[in-house]
């Protein structure tokens, strides 16, 4: 009977997995940045709201200003702490 060989964990899947836990942190900060300016600022009457550019505070630092932050923070991860994997098995890895 041939010994099974032990293989090495695929490098791929701790870039994989290291990678989607980012994306769920940014999903949370997203949620936690809108909800916290939607729901505390916004929380008051609409007789005592603040504006910025024309639109209620909570609604700009929430949703315009939330949505830049993202974008930039998305851009920023993917540019320098993403990485590039190949989707082939590598040829000495193949049985």
């Amino acid at each position: 009977m041939e010994k099974e060989r032990k293989r090495k964990p695929d490098e791929r899947f701790k870039i994989a997995n290291r990678e989607a836990v980012i994306g769920v942190a940014l999903a949370v900060f997203n949620f936690v940045w809108w909800f916290a300016f939607a729901y505390g600022l916004g929380g008051r009457t609409p007789d005592n709201y603040s504006y910025v550019f024309g639109l209620p505070a909570w609604f700009f630092y929430s949703c315009v200003l939330g949505f830049i932050i993202m974008a930039l923070l998305v851009i920023f991860v993917v540019k320098f702490w993403f990485v590039e994997v190949p989707f082939d098995e590598e040829e000495g890895e193949q049985t």
